[in-house]
């Protein structure tokens, strides 16, 4: 096991990642690409970033773009996914479905692929939000003697919202299936680091670097918990199915919130940032795993196709 060391920052990239199947998905100020370790070796697929904000460029403004990029990430996110493991197929040739022939049939495989993926993008924030929010909303409901008392019932529903989403991350990150995905996330903080601290990206310099990071995914899902519970305060109601609609609505603020909370830590390094990132960073023990030396190769091409040939160009 390699030991991990903190990286000596020289400056704060605005570049992201995430893991996908035996690959990673690295986002720089200009171009997207996708890493894949694929049967064949690499497969290196990198566009053009195309922001929303450069076409409405009021979509780019503080509290609006927190909504507008989690969407957008989310989308891009299950569509790397798909073609990561579209090089691993299953075994079994499944045929399918009458329904699924007819509707690819009635509107194209081109169209067909994009709403799957659409599909699976509300789905994934339709679970999360259903499992973190308004699951815990619903339990707490149910605890007797908490009517009337909001601080009381707020408190409950935090703990609660705490103790599933702690369970959830806690309870993947023991899944055979997800250690090898976790494992990439860690060399895609790791990479991140390394180049953060103006090393050269060799499997060398990434290979001691910590494999947590301040704008984790992770931390960004742990600080919307946390302010939930914060908003929560402002809740006024016992009626459980009230209190869920209302926590729905606020959700958009909430995310946005969030955003430009991560965002602010992560453009400085100091006492107070690392105190406020402290929680998130902690998860990430559950969510990063040691990478293999095969991976941080992956990590490297899917960070250098993305790096922006203007400098300074991709920091805060």
């Amino acid at each position: 096991m390699n030991k991990e060391t903190n990286t000596q920052e020289k400056f704060k990239t605005m570049i992201g990642g995430q893991a996908l199947i035996e690959g990673i998905l690295m986002q720089g100020p200009k171009k997207k690409s996708i890493v894949v370790r694929g049967p064949e070796g690499l497969v290196v697929k990198t566009e053009p970033l195309k922001a929303p904000k450069d076409r409405y460029p009021i979509l780019g403004w503080p509290l609006i773009r927190g909504v507008v990029n989690f969407a957008g990430s989310m989308v891009n996110g299950v569509k790397a996914l798909m073609y990561s493991a579209s090089f691993f197929p299953e075994e079994e040739d499944t045929q399918p479905s009458k329904f699924d022939q007819w509707l690819e049939d009635k509107i194209g495989s081109e169209k067909m692929e994009k709403l799957v993926i659409y599909v699976a993008a509300v789905l994934g924030i339709a679970f999360s939000v259903g499992l973190f929010i308004l699951l815990p909303t619903f339990l707490a409901g149910l605890v007797p003697g908490i009517h009337g008392n909001y601080l009381l019932r707020n408190l409950v529903e935090g703990f609660l919202k705490i103790f599933l989403f702690l369970g959830y991350m806690i309870l993947i990150s023991r899944m055979k299936d997800m250690r090898r995905v976790f494992s990439y996330h860690g060399a895609e903080h790791k990479t991140i680091r390394c180049y953060e601290a103006r090393l050269p990206l060799t499997v060398e310099n990434v290979r001691p670097m910590t494999r947590l990071h301040p704008r984790c995914g992770t931390s960004f899902l742990l600080v919307v918990i946390c302010i939930s519970i914060l908003c929560g305060t402002l809740i006024r109601a016992d009626n459980t199915f009230v209190r869920m609609g209302l926590h729905l609505l606020m959700l958009p603020v909430i995310v946005a919130i969030s955003y430009e909370f991560n965002r602010l830590v992560g453009r400085y390094n100091n006492g107070l940032t690392r105190i406020l990132t402290a929680p998130g960073m902690w998860m990430q023990h559950f969510t990063t795993n040691e990478p293999d030396d095969s991976m941080i190769e992956v990590a490297i091409r899917a960070l250098e196709e993305v790096i922006p040939e203007e400098a300074g160009t991709d920091q805060w």
